[in-house]
């Protein structure tokens, strides 16, 4: 973007800091604090594995400092929470990468479900399991459905609005070429919502490909399966399929960049709206663990409003990053 300009990159491998910060022309670090302390930034982007949240966050909020951070927000429930409300009380404008919200096709789905909501919804992230280490940990990921899965959840939550029961099922079979691997390889989840739909999930890592990563929906003579690459609308006349168009990535980035930069906040998933989505993952794992349902206590039976995409302004003062 000709308009942002990324000035430090923070990291405690070193050498993988400073390769990033030649390609971009900026500053290397080996810890966010004496990045802060040093360069005069307007927002921080925090992409850190799940085990790793907290400190750079409350370090972002104690600055002032507008920030977008990667999902899933932590393994703590209660530290998400509280950040949460240290960025409520600062006012501070924040991101979450919940991109799927950006999708021209997931804009059409809302649309199509405005006058006809959805009463039933399945979704599937049937994978691979991915290489870092960290992840084959649940102490470290969280597991499938907190780290990956959670996209389909919070698409499911920007459908049909919040959850109100969860019901889980895990099981987990030794692989002998993961070695250490402690995540769930297989989780089915039941989910009720305020508003009346209801929704299956399953997710498995025992895959070496991916197989389907999506949510199917349907309404009154309407059925809908949703990736993060297309949409196929069934309503009776064949199943066509439209692939999305434009970045969803780039779109997200831009919402933030020009929120920071003081023009509309059009941002789709702020920390506080991200914390209802986490809720919904961490219950999965909690209900598959102890075999109880699990009860959640913020109920939002409508889902946000529908957002237009608006297309990027192409003049404004520069952010630092």
């Amino acid at each position: 973007m000709h308009d942002v300009q990324i000035v430090a990159i923070a990291d405690p491998d070193e050498g993988r800091a400073r390769e990033a910060a030649h390609r971009f022309g900026a500053r290397a670090y080996p810890g966010h604090g004496p990045m802060l302390d040093e360069v005069d930034l307007d927002a921080v982007y925090i992409c850190v594995p799940p085990f790793a949240h907290g400190e750079a966050e409350r370090a972002c909020i104690a600055r002032n400092l507008p920030f977008f951070v990667e999902k899933p927000l932590s393994l703590d429930l209660k530290l998400a929470e509280e950040i949460a409300d240290e960025v409520e009380r600062a006012g501070l404008i924040t991101a979450v990468g919940y991109h799927w919200r950006y999708l021209d096709t997931v804009d059409e789905a809302r649309a199509r479900l405005a006058d006809n909501p959805a009463q039933l919804m399945t979704g599937f992230w049937l994978d691979q399991t991915p290489p870092p280490q960290w992840w084959w940990r649940e102490d470290s990921s969280g597991g499938q459905i907190v780290e990956q899965a959670t996209h389909v959840i919070d698409l499911a939550r920007f459908l049909s609005g919040d959850v109100t029961e969860v019901f889980g099922l895990a099981s987990h079979r030794p692989r002998q070429d993961f070695e250490g691997l402690t995540v769930p390889t297989a989780t089915t989840a039941t989910l009720r919502f305020a508003s009346g739909t209801i929704a299956s999930l399953a997710a498995t890592c025992l895959l070496r490909w991916n197989h389907r990563v999506g949510l199917h929906v349907f309404a009154d003579t309407l059925a809908m399966e949703i990736t993060d690459h297309d949409i196929m609308i069934d309503v009776g006349q064949g199943r066509p399929v439209r692939h999305a168009e434009g970045d969803p990535v780039w779109r997200e980035d831009r919402d933030f960049i020009e929120a920071v930069q003081g023009r509309e906040n059009r941002i789709r998933c702020p920390y506080s709206e991200a914390l209802e989505t986490h809720r919904v993952a961490l219950a999965v794992s909690k209900s598959a663990a102890s075999g109880e349902l699990v009860k959640m206590e913020v109920l939002r039976a409508n889902p946000q409003p529908f957002f237009r995409q608006a297309a990027a302004a192409d003049s404004g003062p520069a952010a630092s990053a």
